[in-house]
């Protein structure tokens, strides 16, 4: 193993703590404490509102990271795709690739629309309206932490063959 491969991988497994340890910390810290912090409906959705779009630069970065660094990681399935589907280690693989592309787009349309919506609607006092759309992000979020689990576990997997 190449002195760049473990540098490399290294990379790879802390953009990959970054995002899915900060999503966690996001839905299971900063979330429910809001409600403890901020009394007000408006000043508790800036509040998360701009956390979240702070997180969003380390999500940015650790992304771009994970796409790199999982293509050089991957390179060898990449220059013999035969690979892919001949082995056990080529269908995890091809199964993580789905998983994360399905995850990056949830992640990216939900964050995208309903963060967007959620502000616009809370700076115009429509509180009720930011209730009804926070629903949708959340079950899509929720499903998204679901996803990252997933592919932790593939990753791990892949480890392991």
């Amino acid at each position: 193993m190449s002195l760049l491969f473990i540098l490399v991988l290294w990379v790879h497994l802390f953009s990959a703590v970054v995002l899915v340890g900060g999503s966690f910390f996001i839905w299971v810290v900063v979330w429910p404490a809001s409600f403890t912090i901020a009394e007000d409906e408006a000043e508790r959705t800036r509040m998360v509102g701009r956390i979240a779009k702070r997180f969003a630069y380390l999500t940015h970065g650790s992304v771009a990271a994970l796409f790199l660094s999982g293509a050089y990681l991957a390179w060898p399935y990449v220059v013999a795709p035969g690979l892919v589907l001949s082995t056990l280690r080529g269908e995890v693989l091809l199964a993580k690739v789905a998983v994360v592309v399905l995850t990056i787009s949830l992640m990216y349309a939900n964050n995208i629309y309903h963060g967007r919506k959620i502000m616009r609607l809370a700076a115009q006092g429509r509180l009720d309206d930011v209730k009804r759309v926070r629903k949708l992000t959340h079950a899509a979020s929720y499903v998204t932490l679901g996803l990252l689990v997933v592919i932790t576990l593939l990753g791990a997997t892949l480890v392991g063959l």
